[in-house]
C-alpha cells in the first residue's frame, strides 16, 4: 500500500463542533431498548438531565428522525447507572420512559426489561469487577426503591452474550439473566392490592362513552396494572396488536376505565402518567396459564413487560380475582405461571407463603440483553448547558 495513501488515510483530531458528546451504550434489555448513560456523564439537575435525554431520542416526534429512539414505546426508554451508596447494594439504576410523541420524561414507573442490561452495562464500564463464572449483583431500582438479584454469566471472567436462552418477543437465542425480585408488591401504588381489595367493580362514566361497570382487579406486584376479563370488553383476548390497535372504541373505553382506576389505586389524576398498565385476561390459548394483551397504556404492547407479566402471574395465584375461572394453575406453594402474550410467552416462578397462601414471598425470571453500540450521543451543546432555557 501507498504511504502517501496510508498517511492520508490515518484519522486525524476530532473537528471542534457545536454539538455535545455524551458517552453510551445502546442496550437491549430484554424486549425494550435504549441508550444507558453513567449518572455521572448527565446533568445532575433533573429538568436538565430531561432535556438531554428528550434530545437524545429525538422526541418529541412520532418518527424521532433526530434521535435514537426506534419510534415506539419499547424502543423510547433509557437507563441512568451509578455504583450504589445504599449498604447492601451494588448498583443504582434509574429507569427514563419516553414517548416518541411527547416531550414527557416519566421516572416513575419500573421497567424488568430494561433491569436486565443494567448490570452489562456497568460491567461495560467498570463499575464492578468481574468475576469468573457468573458474576451476581443488587440492583436497586431508584424509581420505586425495589431491589433485585441480578446474575449475567461470566466464564474465564469474560462477559457472555451468546448462548442458548431463548424469550419470546426477540429472534434468536443469546446468553441468560437472571432477576430475582426482593420485593415488589406495591412498587408504586399503597401496596399490593391498593383497593384493599382482589377485585373492584368499577364504574366509568365519562365524555363521548357509554356509562359501564366492571370487574376489575387492582394490583401492583412491580408495576401498576389494571386487569379486566377481555370478554367483558367485547374482545376475545387473542386479537392481534394491529387490531387491538385499531380498535378505537375498545382503547377510549379502556382509557376511561384507567383514568377512573387511577384514585381507587392511590395513585391520583393518572392523565398524563403511563401508569397503569391496561390488561385484558382470557384464557389461555397455547399451553399456558392465562392469555393477556397488555397496553402500554394507550398502545398494545407488541409481547408483555417483565414486571407486568409478575403482576399478571400474582393476580393468577390470588383467590378470588379477575382471572378465575380463566386461569389454569397448578396447586402447590412454588409455582410457574406462564403468562401468553401476542408474540409468545413469558414464564415467571413465584414462591407463597405457606401461612397466608394470598402472600407472594418470591419472584423469579429470566431475560437476555446485549450492547448493540458503544458511542457517543450528539445533541446541540446549549441543550446541555441549558443556556437555551436562560439557565
Amino acid at each position: 500500500m501507498n504511504i502517501e495513501h496510508q498517511q492520508a488515510a490515518a484519522p486525524g483530531p476530532a473537528p471542534q463542533r457545536d454539538l455535545a458528546a455524551i458517552p453510551c451504550i445502546l442496550m437491549r434489555g430484554g424486549t425494550s431498548r435504549g441508550p444507558f448513560f453513567l449518572e455521572s456523564d448527565l446533568p445532575a439537575d433533573p429538568a436538565l438531565r430531561d432535556r438531554v435525554l428528550l434530545a437524545a431520542m429525538g422526541s418529541p416526534d412520532p418518527r424521532q428522525i433526530d434521535g435514537l429512539g426506534g419510534a415506539h414505546p419499547l424502543t423510547s426508554k433509557a437507563g441512568i447507572v451509578r455504583r450504589s451508596g445504599t449498604p447492601g447494594v451494588d448498583l443504582d439504576f434509574l429507569f427514563a420512559q419516553l414517548q416518541p410523541d411527547r416531550d414527557t420524561v416519566d421516572v416513575t414507573p419500573n421497567c424488568g426489561n430494561m433491569l436486565a442490561a443494567v448490570l452489562p452495562f456497568a460491567l461495560e464500564r467498570g463499575l464492578l469487577p468481574i468475576q469468573d463464572g457468573t458474576t451476581c449483583a443488587r440492583v436497586l431500582t431508584l424509581n420505586t426503591g425495589m431491589q433485585c438479584d441480578v446474575t449475567v454469566q461470566t466464564p474465564g471472567g469474560r462477559l457472555a452474550y451468546t448462548g442458548d436462552a431463548r424469550i419470546d418477543g426477540v429472534p434468536g437465542t443469546a446468553a441468560p439473566i437472571g432477576i430475582a425480585f426482593l420485593d415488589t408488591a406495591g412498587s408504586v401504588c399503597p401496596g399490593l392490592l391498593p383497593s384493599g381489595r382482589v377485585l373492584d367493580r368499577v364504574a366509568v362514566d365519562a365524555p363521548g362513552i357509554e356509562p359501564f361497570a366492571i370487574d376489575a382487579t387492582l394490583i401492583d406486584n412491580g408495576m401498576p396494572m389494571v386487569l379486566v376479563r377481555a370478554a367483558d370488553l367485547g374482545a376475545g383476548g387473542d386479537e392481534t396488536v394491529a387490531e387491538l390497535n385499531a380498535n378505537e372504541a375498545l382503547r377510549a373505553r379502556l382509557e376511561a376505565l384507567r383514568l377512573a382506576c387511577g384514585p381507587l389505586m392511590g395513585l391520583g389524576d393518572v392523565a398524563s402518567k403511563s401508569y397503569p398498565k391496561m390488561c385484558l385476561v382470557a384464557a389461555p390459548r397455547a399451553g399456558g396459564a392465562v392469555a393477556t394483551r397488555c397496553f402500554i397504556p394507550h398502545v398494545c404492547h407488541e409481547a408483555i413487560g417483565v414486571l407486568a407479566a409478575v403482576t399478571v402471574a400474582t393476580a393468577c395465584v390470588l383467590e378470588g380475582s379477575v382471572t378465575a375461572g380463566l386461569a389454569r394453575v397448578a396447586p402447590g406453594l412454588d409455582k410457574t405461571v406462564s403468562v401468553e402474550h401476542p408474540t409468545g410467552e413469558f414464564s415467571v416462578a413465584l414462591g407463597l407463603d405457606a401461612a397466608d397462601p394470598q402472600r407472594v414471598t418470591r419472584a423469579a425470571l429470566l431475560r437476555t440483553a446485549r450492547p448493540i453500540m458503544r458511542g457517543e450521543v450528539y445533541l446541540p451543546e446549549q441543550i446541555r448547558t441549558g443556556e437555551q432555557h436562560g439557565q
